[in-house]
């Protein structure tokens, strides 16, 4: 048995790390959102955020774009040139997106500075690509509503999903312990 675990013990380092820091995040996470109440239609603070950017963006854009709270649900309704074309969520501010990224590049551990570093460009490009989906899907929701499935349940998840991966593996490549260790070699 001894042996199993020295021999898996990068592994199982990775894994316990990954696990710790994205339960840790996450229960940060819920007990932020507990503080709102959903039974009252009250949005959180971040989903707000991500609605007043994604209207500038889309005002930006040369375009009429008003964001309104939902009268029925927790959500901010996006209407765009007198149209209303989606609602955020809070599951459309990318918050959960952020924890797997974060997760992951911890338990990949690389030197604390290069850590840190890129945990915060991650977030930033992570949130930046975020309004940016989110702007692109109300103007695309307007123009082409009869595809809205492909859109938002295929298409911009793609994009977002895409981007982490790649992110993830310019870290293990180029930053993380694993890179120098193989780069040593």
């Amino acid at each position: 048995m001894k042996n199993l675990l020295q021999q898996y013990r990068p592994f199982l380092l990775f894994l316990g790390k990954f696990l710790l820091t994205y339960v840790v995040l996450t229960v940060l996470y819920q007990s932020y959102l507990n503080r709102f109440d959903s039974a009252a239609n009250q949005v959180d603070s971040f989903t707000q955020m991500v609605a007043d950017q994604t209207q500038t963006v889309l005002t930006l854009l040369n375009s009429t774009a008003q964001i309104e709270s939902h009268p029925t649900e927790p959500s901010v309704k996006i209407i765009y040139n007198g149209k209303y074309v989606s609602r955020i969520i809070e599951g459309c501010n990318a918050l959960s997106v952020m924890i797997l990224f974060v997760s992951f590049v911890v338990a990949f551990t690389g030197r604390w500075k290069q850590t840190l570093f890129f945990v915060i460009f991650g977030l930033l490009l992570i949130h930046l690509l975020n309004i940016s989906r989110i702007a692109l899907l109300s103007v695309a929701l307007y123009h082409y509503p009869q595809h809205e499935h492909l859109l938002h349940a295929v298409i911009f998840p793609l994009i977002i999903y895409g981007v982490v991966f790649l992110l993830w593996v310019i870290w293990v490549n180029k930053f993380s312990i694993h890179a120098t260790t193989a780069a040593q070699k």
